[in-house]
């Protein structure tokens, strides 16, 4: 949980998911959305997957990333115990 809590505090990594929101995407088409190098953009989704917020699947010589809701609905069903 501590991992999704980090992944989750930093603004370029929820853009990262936002976008990701819409439709699954290759590295560079993320990369592209950012004005930042694209090692950061490694290091951010490398962070991502660790939290299990995104997965991805190597297609040829690209890697697609996508999001992963259902960590999500864990974490929010966890949220929803805590009020009881």
């Amino acid at each position: 949980m501590n991992l999704l809590f980090k992944a989750l505090n930093d603004d370029t990594r929820r853009q990262i998911l936002e976008l990701l929101k819409e439709k699954d995407r290759t590295a560079g088409e993320i990369a592209d959305a950012f004005n930042i190098s694209k090692p950061s953009i490694s290091h951010h989704l490398d962070i991502l997957k660790r939290a299990d917020l995104v997965s991805s699947e190597k297609k040829g010589q690209f890697v697609e990333y996508s999001i992963n809701t259902s960590i999500l609905e864990d974490v929010l069903q966890w949220i929803i115990t805590l009020k009881k």
